[in-house]
């Protein structure tokens, strides 16, 4: 019996050894996990793993895992955030709440960070309401740099200013870096977490170009990822959601801006005033 427990143990560490002998670039990680069982051990592995790129290996008793991955193609928070988006938080990352909440039974691990709710509940004593009032505006605050940023690098494009919508690009990265996940609200954080990384490709290509032609392209895809996540976020004032049908080869694209008035930034100067207001945010 015990021979037989030491050659399964003898084979796991001889795949485990050969599919890292398969990423080049290896860099390897310990990083804690949160679960329960066998069942979340093949669901973050399943999540974590990319052939010849990623490899995680997830121990159920100690809730660590050690990560081998490829450091020219991927890092450890891309990795984290796939897990996350597949129910198991790490201590950078937190899973949606809805995703946790349709884990199985067994493997509803006990929470140690939860994402701060959209509404935080009102106290009777001035002291929690000060709280409250604090926690909801640290809760804006996270993402009004992002939005900002957005609205700048728009107007950027409106000018047709390849130089200076590149400069605003690079603001915007800032800003998606700065922005700390635990402090999102629950609809925010779900997603937070499904557009972070197109908004960060996107960003990085319209900052390193001056071609305002390939900017507006990114700007497209940027924009529609941007309305997902104003849509459940808290606005100080409305926000307008615009349509231009001639942009994008007659197909149309959208943007958003914090004027009702439109200036299209698919064509500056050139059509500034072709399109409408589609849906107003509130």
């Amino acid at each position: 019996m015990n021979s037989l427990k030491y050659l399964m143990t003898a084979l796991v560490m001889l795949s485990f050894g050969v599919s890292n002998a398969q990423i080049k670039n290896a860099k390897t990680e310990t990083v804690k996990i949160y679960g329960n069982c066998g069942m979340c051990e093949t669901t973050i592995e399943k999540a974590g793993n990319v052939k010849k790129t990623t490899n995680v290996d997830w121990n159920k008793d100690t809730k660590m895992a050690t990560i081998t991955y490829d450091a020219k193609k991927t890092n450890q928070d891309e990795i984290l955030k796939r897990i996350a988006l597949a129910g198991y938080d790490s201590d950078k990352f937190l899973a949606p709440a809805d995703v946790y909440a349709k884990l199985p039974e067994c493997c509803q691990y006990e929470r140690v960070n939860k994402p701060i709710a959209k509404t935080a509940q009102k106290t009777e004593t001035h002291d929690h309401s000060n709280h409250t009032a604090i926690t909801e505006k640290q809760e804006v605050n996270q993402l009004k740099a992002v939005f900002d940023s957005y609205f700048s690098l728009k107007d950027a494009l409106v000018k047709s200013d390849g130089n200076a919508t590149s400069a605003k690009a690079k603001e915007l990265l800032n800003a998606l870096n700065a922005v700390q996940m635990n402090q999102l609200s629950n609809e925010e954080h779900t997603v937070w977490m499904k557009v972070m990384k197109d908004f960060a490709f996107d960003a990085e290509h319209i900052a390193e170009t001056k071609d305002v032609a390939h900017q507006r392209d990114h700007f497209m895809s940027l924009s529609k990822n941007m309305y997902e996540l104003i849509k459940v976020s808290k606005q100080e004032t409305p926000v307008y959601y615009q349509h231009c049908p001639m942009a994008n080869k007659g197909k149309g694209a959208n943007w958003l801006s914090k004027e009702n008035a439109i200036k299209n930034p698919y064509y500056g100067s050139q059509m500034l005033t072709c399109g409408s207001t589609v849906e107003t945010i509130k």
